[in-house]
């Protein structure tokens, strides 16, 4: 059905503009890693990963703030990430054991879920951070993890006091509900350890 507002279909058609500009830039973003990958004749590290997570990440933490939701899309988006840029940043062996990390944690969230620990959007992006994580930097991710949790979870009941806040971004869930949205502390968490992989100061950096 054609809608009757040349507003919305203008929003519409910049959105989708917006969209097809966004995963050109992508593309060709990985079209030169995968060339310098070739070039090297070696995997280029999980620090590559951060310029295609940084984007899913803000998305995440953002629609948390607003609707306390992580939208599936953005979960599959992560897959799709690691599934896509993990044969160029690591080994393919390597790339091929992390995914067991993704079922691992899937199956641990879906129990916590069950159980009221965790919600169900946080257990589906905890799942698909997880392959991103090395498994010999587990220690220092859940360490970086608890950091970023306390910092986020301060900041977050911080800013929505903030009247200005409120104004600029007014109805948002998460400035009423008591309930905090672990999406900040879990996509922060993500961009930061892949930032300190990037710069060689987490023990395996792969």
């Amino acid at each position: 059905m054609t809608s009757l507002d040349p507003s919305a279909d203008g929003a519409r058609a910049n959105g989708r503009l917006l969209t097809v500009a966004v995963g050109l830039a992508f593309a060709a973003i990985f079209a030169g890693l995968a060339a310098r990958a070739v070039t090297l004749g070696t995997p280029l590290g999980a620090g590559t990963f951060l310029p295609f997570v940084l984007p899913i990440a803000f998305w995440v933490a953002r629609s948390d703030m607003k609707t306390m939701k992580i939208p599936n899309q953005a979960v599959l988006a992560l897959v799709s990430v690691f599934a896509l840029v993990g044969p160029v940043a690591l080994p393919l062996d390597i790339w091929a054991w992390c995914w067991v990390h993704l079922g691992v944690v899937l199956v641990l969230g879906f129990v916590m879920s069950t159980f009221g620990m965790i919600g169900a959007g946080d257990a589906k992006f905890a799942a698909a951070m997880a392959p991103f994580v090395a498994l010999t930097d587990l220690g220092g991710f859940l360490f970086l993890f608890a950091a970023v949790t306390v910092f986020a979870f301060l900041g977050h009941r911080l800013v929505r006091r903030s009247p200005a806040v409120r104004r600029a971004l007014p109805g948002w869930e998460s400035w009423e509900r008591r309930d905090f949205p672990m999406g900040i502390a879990l996509a922060g968490a993500l961009v930061c350890y892949l930032a300190l992989v990037a710069l060689g100061a987490m023990p395996s950096s792969r």
